[in-house]
């Protein structure tokens, strides 16, 4: 799709009250920029484990910045993963152990 296309389907959704302004101008803005468009697989790379929004090892806060979801559905998702089928602890603890964590910013 091209950015004339994409800016488009941005102005639809704005006008069908799916996007407010400061969405619309954001996306707007990033598409301008040539700036990654949500999906696209660039996000994966931003994560990291968060500092401030964590439990245990703080792979669900990190995943709910990047991704847009909040932390406790990443958190659910896991505890039902675990329960059901048995590999939500696994992937957790894979997670906690490759993720890199936050940097801190001027202590």
């Amino acid at each position: 799709m091209s950015v004339a296309e994409e800016i488009k389907r941005l102005h639809e959704l704005h006008q069908a009250g799916a996007l407010s302004d400061e969405e619309f101008a954001a996306a707007k803005a990033r598409l301008l920029n040539n700036g990654p468009v949500p999906g696209d697989g660039a996000d994966l790379w931003r994560l990291r484990r968060s500092r401030t929004d964590r439990w245990l090892g703080g792979v669900c806060g990190g995943l709910a910045r990047v991704s847009g979801v909040e932390s406790w559905i990443w958190r659910l998702l896991f505890v039902l993963f675990v329960c059901t089928f048995g590999f939500g602890l696994a992937i957790y603890i894979l997670l906690w152990i490759f993720v890199p964590e936050d940097e801190l910013i001027g202590n």
